[in-house]
């Protein structure tokens, strides 16, 4: 076992009690199993944010971990399609998604008594943009994962030690995340970047794919390996993802980038 493994099961056995943000990502599903081993059934519950933001997907898988590793689960909607700062989609976006998403779950844990509210912040992700890190810190939540340094590729490590399913999952942020910054989010957009991005997993594309909603132009990056396998059949995906709104539709030859809409706007390459 790891130093870090050894230091978060240290650190969750300190808790009372806990409520944890769940999105069934690899570091969420990860900590969840670990709360769930160290803390029983009954001193902790994982929550996942319903909205038209978080993939059907992506809820399935969540779902699937937490029923086979006997993780209490629970859903609450949220609402941040009703929050104007958030369908302005700017930069610091991800803030008031989880301002929204706190002002449900940290009430939820008062009234089931549980004592620490907590979500899946991991160490790499303290050095990247996440304006929703801040939200969390100003509403009180831990991030343990981020507390005892464990990083991406400890926790992948980990969470195939353990048998999780999604140890070597593709990062899984939510759909706003694809939309160009300053192109308000819809209802109607986070579906067509849903529906195109389930296409893609449909035909076989593996690994990490996106599809950046840039109005009538969609783009499209899937790991390097990929490119040249997507780009002999961009005529029946331009058709396809013609039939969901998108006017135009490339590939982008750099291939998946985290983040490369905020390097966009920053200017970046």
């Amino acid at each position: 076992m790891s130093e870090t493994v050894t230091a978060l099961r240290d650190l969750v056995r300190t808790f009372p009690s806990a409520l944890l943000g769940y999105s069934g990502g690899v570091d969420s599903a990860y900590l969840a199993v670990v709360l769930r081993q160290e803390l029983g059934p009954h001193r902790m519950v994982a929550v996942i944010g319903r909205s038209a933001s978080y993939p059907q997907a992506q809820w399935a898988a969540a779902r699937a971990v937490a029923e086979r590793f006997d993780v209490p689960l629970i859903e609450i909607a949220t609402r941040e399609l009703e929050d104007p700062n958030y369908l302005a989609n700017s930069p610091n976006r991800c803030f008031f998604c989880k301002t929204e998403l706190w002002s449900r779950l940290v009430p939820e844990a008062r009234a089931r008594g549980l004592v620490v509210v907590c979500d899946g912040t991991n160490a790499d992700d303290l050095r990247e943009h996440r304006p929703g890190y801040a939200a969390g810190r100003r509403a009180g939540v831990r991030s343990p994962l981020a507390e005892v340094g464990m990083t991406k590729a400890e926790i992948r490590a980990a969470s195939r030690a353990l048998g999780l399913p999604t140890w070597d999952a593709p990062a899984a942020p939510c759909l706003s995340s694809r939309v160009a910054y300053g192109l308000a989010i819809t209802p109607r957009r986070l579906e067509q970047v849903e529906r195109a991005e389930a296409y893609l997993r449909e035909l076989g594309v593996a690994g990490d794919v996106r599809v950046r909603h840039h109005g009538d132009r969609a783009r499209i990056e899937v790991e390097p390996e990929w490119i040249p396998w997507l780009r002999e059949r961009l005529g029946a995906v331009t058709r396809r993802l013609g039939d969901l709104g998108f006017a135009v539709v490339e590939v982008d030859p750099r291939g998946y980038r985290r983040g490369s809409l905020i390097l966009e706007r920053a200017g970046g390459s």
